[in-house]
């Protein structure tokens, strides 16, 4: 039995639901179709967004032949069959899923049919083009983002799919239940919708019963989709800006995920880059909140997260140490590497030994003559970095 999701697939942009920027009044591919002229493009965007059914729509309304093929699936003689058929019938369009995964072999017998017009290619990806696809295929192409739908265009392809549905009673709060668990995803909402149908026997759909089948949102965090990058970023951005409720929102989505490494990467990195030198005992506990993390696996894992997802985001800021870092580093760059002062070399006699003076400090050049004046580390105002000051200057007027 076909599934309801491809049942209900649109046939025309005019059926799409959501994709405002791109089928709307006046909007890009609307006035392509209008206009009968198509050109090479990628669509991309998460699972559930309509990526298929808007290439589909697409290839309906210029009324143009097209193949559809697997970057993955399809073997390469496979893309030679379809360039055999545009020759011998004029242009063809060809919609090829998982385009961000096609090997060298397919991509090099496309590209100058790709080039002279005779195949039209619509890329279908869940990653980010910008990210994975070959620059040779993703310079011929416009690049579209499919755009998770909201919950009102949920909402209306949930009540578009009832109508296929004999008999079906649902209300909207069990609909808003459906549009609640489906993270912008149609197709996981009707899918839910359809299974609800189908598991009882008087097709009354209630919130008990989508409780049997479905108990948590559709998550999804792939490592090469822009919805991996934007939700670490906000982690990051959330800590950085000391918004504690925002921090643990964003921790939530990624537990939701259940990607821990995500997280163990991200939370190691904030510790160091933005809380640095303002708590420098952040990054032991970071390291052992992720050892209990994985001695408790989860949901216990949870709590130790969180314990330091708060702390950090409560916590005063410091960059200070990444930025002298790549101070430095911007030093070297551009070519400036001196020699090293030769009482720094190895078993010179005249280094001056710090541990045989007052204060474990005496006055001797460090850097190399050409840098000697140089500064790389700017402290940032709070209290750790400057009780370290403090001391080292105490230190220093022992001259």
């Amino acid at each position: 039995m076909e599934l309801l999701a491809n049942k209900m697939r649109p046939k025309s942009l005019k059926d799409i639901i959501g994709q405002e920027h791109l089928v709307g009044p006046n909007k890009i591919l609307t006035n392509l179709i209008k206009n009968e002229k198509i050109f090479s493009m990628i669509l991309y965007g998460a699972p559930g967004t309509g990526k298929t059914s808007l290439a589909e729509a697409i290839v309906n309304d210029v009324k143009k032949e097209y193949r559809m093929l697997n970057a993955v699936v399809n073997n390469k003689s496979d893309f030679d069959i379809v360039i055999e058929e545009a020759k011998m019938n004029g242009e063809m369009i060809l919609i090829i899923d998982e385009i961000h995964r096609m090997n060298k072999d397919k991509q090099d017998i496309l590209l100058p049919y790709i080039e002279s017009g005779l195949i039209i290619i619509i890329g279908l990806t869940t990653s980010n083009p910008y990210h994975t696809i070959n620059p040779a295929i993703r310079s011929r192409c416009q690049i579209f983002e499919v755009t998770p739908l909201s919950s009102l265009d949920i909402k209306k392809g949930l009540k578009r799919a009832c109508k296929y549905l004999d008999n079906i009673k649902i209300n909207d709060k069990v609909l808003d239940m459906i549009v609640a668990s489906s993270s912008g995803d149609l197709r996981s909402a009707i899918n839910l919708l359809e299974m609800a149908y189908y598991s009882t026997n008087d097709h009354v759909i209630t919130k008990e019963v989508l409780l049997t089948i479905n108990t948590k949102p559709v998550m999804y965090i792939d490592k090469n989709d822009t919805n991996y990058y934007d939700t670490i970023s906000a982690l990051q951005k959330s800590i950085r800006g000391s918004d504690v409720n925002a921090s643990l929102y964003y921790l939530g989505v990624l537990l939701e995920a259940e990607d821990l490494d995500i997280i163990f990467r991200r939370l190691t990195v904030i510790a160091y880059e933005d809380i640095g030198l303002s708590n420098p005992g952040i990054g032991p506990k970071v390291m052992a909140a992720i050892e209990a993390v994985k001695l408790l696996g989860l949901p216990e894992g949870r709590i130790p997260l969180s314990t330091v997802v708060i702390e950090m985001a409560l916590s005063p800021k410091s960059n200070s140490a990444i930025t002298a870092i790549d101070n430095v580093l911007n030093e070297i760059r551009t070519g400036k590497i001196s020699p090293v002062p030769k009482h720094l070399k190895t078993n010179s006699k005249d280094y001056k030994y710090p541990h045989n003076y007052k204060n474990y400090w005496v006055n001797q050049q460090y850097l190399p003559d050409t840098l000697k004046d140089k500064v790389f580390y700017y402290p940032k105002i709070n209290n750790y970095e400057n009780n370290l000051n403090k001391i080292n200057k105490e230190m220093r007027s022992n001259k």
